[in-house]
């Protein structure tokens, strides 16, 4: 067998650790492509990424919000291609200039980096559309980067409340060109997990966009 054939698609479970960074120098060479994940504290971040990936340790997940303040990056099947988790914003208890500090580096992150080819915006479904989120959904449409919105935590509401609230999210979006899809999304029962990966799969396969 072609050994080519097996790196045709990307392998989400083969998602490992890479390296983590506080500042845009330290983060891996900058061609290839990947998607980063972006998300209020104690949104389901570190949850879904590690639905997606099938490994529960990949991302840390916590009870104490905002314990992710780096960048860290998980490295592909294929070559150069990463998945990014972004420091979570919120009421994590640090002194106010870490998080002046760690948001002015995540700025420079989203800013400079070349290689990002789409944004996965992570927002509770029952606490949705919050300044933050809508923060980020500005930046993305000013910046002309497609997003993805995973509204997690779908299972904590009966299946009618979430349709509800899934189409007051996306009355509110309508607006906005980069939003491209918004996907009820479940951690615990997999709900939009393989909606979501078909579109991180594209984003990191488009041809014309990676870079050799």
């Amino acid at each position: 067998m072609d050994p080519d054939l097996t790196q045709k698609s990307v392998s989400f479970n083969s998602a490992r650790f890479l390296i983590s960074a506080s500042k845009l120098d330290e983060c891996p060479p900058d061609y290839g492509a990947e998607v980063a994940f972006a998300g209020r504290s104690n949104a389901g971040k570190s949850s879904a990424l590690n639905a997606i990936t099938v490994n529960g340790k990949l991302a840390r997940t916590s009870k104490t919000p905002g314990r992710t303040r780096l960048i860290n990056f998980f490295s592909l099947n294929k070559e150069n291609m990463h998945l990014v988790d972004l420091p979570g914003y919120g009421y994590a208890k640090v002194s106010r200039d870490m998080k002046d500090d760690w948001q002015k580096h995540l700025g420079h992150y989203l800013n400079e980096r070349r290689c990002l080819r789409g944004l996965v915006l992570v927002m509770d479904i029952r606490h949705p559309l919050t300044e933050f989120d809508q923060m980020m959904i500005e930046w993305c449409e000013h910046n002309k980067l497609p997003l993805m919105i995973l509204a997690t935590k779908a299972d904590k509401l009966k299946f009618g409340q979430a349709k509800t609230a899934m189409l007051g999210i996306a009355n509110k979006l309508k607006k906005y060109e980069y939003v491209e899809h918004l996907v009820m999304f479940s951690a615990t029962s997999k709900l939009g997990l393989d909606e979501c990966r078909s579109v991180l799969t594209n984003w990191l396969e488009t041809p014309e966009e990676i870079e050799g």
